[in-house]
């Protein structure tokens, strides 16, 4: 039979869990999440409302449950630790300094690890959901401190005002791009064994990143170029047009690091008397620019290619308005664009790719958790970092615990592979 000593510190115990856990979930909770169930209906979105309305006061409130929470408990504690460790001190009016100082190591111990720790870890790592949950209890105490905690705050907001010239409770209206991304990741993540993810939430995370991605990641890489020389034949190039379904080929003199403007399909039914009449110009932009600049020259300067330079000043890529919108909008397909790029999955641990897929792009739709870094982009780029070369066709490659099978190889390039994940 447990006593009522016992039942009182256990209680106190759960109580100051509750307390710090509440208080570092309603700091932790994502805005953006309990501003939408706010405006559902039923008694927690009032409630939410409520507390959200005074975020200080529902802090202090659980600043009061907690402190007194551990006074009880520290009373009941260190009688219990008296009669468990030490009993020939229970009828001493006065007790040793030693004696003291091992009550109050077990006792803080003890709500340290139950009290303090393990809940707000608990409750800083599912805030949301548990800050919705609990909301009602903390509400319940939020009523029955409220005269305390109507002092504790007149007093807060006193010395604020005063000392530090500031009001104590104001809660702004607007949203981070922080809280946003972190609200994005969370449906994301929440749809991970769906299928589909909706294209909104998906526009949303790659407006998001948008803003830090590089023009090199975005671009047609250099053995991707259709390019031809300034002084080749009109047939040849209308042949190349038709051959490709390409609407701008990239004109060079010499060589392809030499690219000079572009010339449009559209051009040739004005029927032109030699190609360097028809040619057009072309933006040079560095391979570290971030593509949201990129757009903005090239939209300033009603331009629709930049050519992308290497820090040599050699040609690495080029890069379309096209490019760029497909970063955030996903790839925008029209009858021209037959390249197909093979993802398939074999069973539950094998996939074939075209190495020319995106690390991130196979981790955010597959789940892989490749190793990502700023000196690659694609899953060949994975592949030729590790092995510095291009493997032979039939090789196997291991990254970490990937099993990586060569299928297709050129001289140039990896075009297809398998890929093992590990088993679990």
């Amino acid at each position: 039979m447990i006593d009522t000593e016992s039942i009182v510190i256990i209680g106190s115990l759960l109580l100051s869990a509750f307390f710090s856990g509440m208080e570092i979930a309603f700091v932790s909770s994502n805005k953006i999440y309990l501003e939408l169930e706010k405006k559902k209906q039923g008694i927690v979105p009032r409630v939410l409302t409520h507390i959200t309305e005074s975020p200080s006061k529902f802090i202090a409130t659980m600043l009061v449950g907690n402190n007194i929470s551990m006074v009880v408990y520290g009373i009941f504690m260190g009688e219990m630790i008296l009669k468990m460790l030490f009993p020939s001190y229970l009828n001493h009016q006065s007790l040793p300094l030693l004696l003291v100082f091992y009550q109050s190591l077990i006792s803080t111990a003890i709500i340290l690890l139950t009290a303090e720790f393990l809940p707000k870890v608990l409750f800083q790592i599912y805030s949301n959901t548990v800050f919705k949950a609990l909301v009602l209890p903390a509400f319940l105490f939020h009523i029955i401190f409220s005269p305390i905690t109507k002092v504790v705050m007149w007093i807060s907001n006193a010395v604020l005002s005063r000392f530090l010239k500031t009001q104590g409770d104001e809660v702004s209206a607007v949203f981070s791009k922080i809280e946003l991304g972190n609200y994005i990741t969370e449906q994301i993540e929440s749809a991970e064994h769906q299928e589909t993810l909706d294209s909104e939430i998906q526009i949303f995370q790659n407006a998001l990143d948008f803003s830090n991605v590089k023009a090199r990641e975005v671009m047609v890489p250099r053995a991707e170029i259709t390019s031809v020389e300034r002084y080749e034949s009109l047939q040849t190039v209308q042949e190349l047009f038709v051959k490709t379904g390409y609407s701008k080929i990239l004109i060079y003199q010499g060589n392809i690091d030499n690219i000079i403007g572009y010339v449009h399909s559209f051009d040739f039914f004005k029927k032109p008397k030699s190609l360097r009449s028809i040619i057009l110009p072309v933006e040079y932009i560095p391979e570290t620019i971030l593509a949201k600049d990129v757009l903005n020259i090239l939209t300033k300067k009603h331009k629709s290619i930049a050519v992308v330079l290497d820090e040599y000043g050699g040609t690495a890529g080029m890069i379309t308005v096209e490019d760029i919108v497909e970063e955030l909008f996903g790839e925008i397909e029209d009858e021209h664009d037959t390249q197909q790029m093979v993802e398939e999955k074999v069973d539950e641990n094998t996939f074939l790719f075209s190495a020319r897929l995106e690390i991130d792009y196979l981790n955010d739709t597959y789940r892989l958790d490749l190793p990502e870094s700023d000196q690659y982009e694609t899953l060949g780029g994975l592949i030729v970092h590790n092995t510095q070369e291009i493997p032979n066709q039939g090789d196997l490659v291991q990254i970490e615990a990937f099993d990586i099978f060569i299928k297709e190889v050129s001289n140039t390039k990896i075009n297809l592979i398998e890929l093992k994940t590990p088993k679990t």
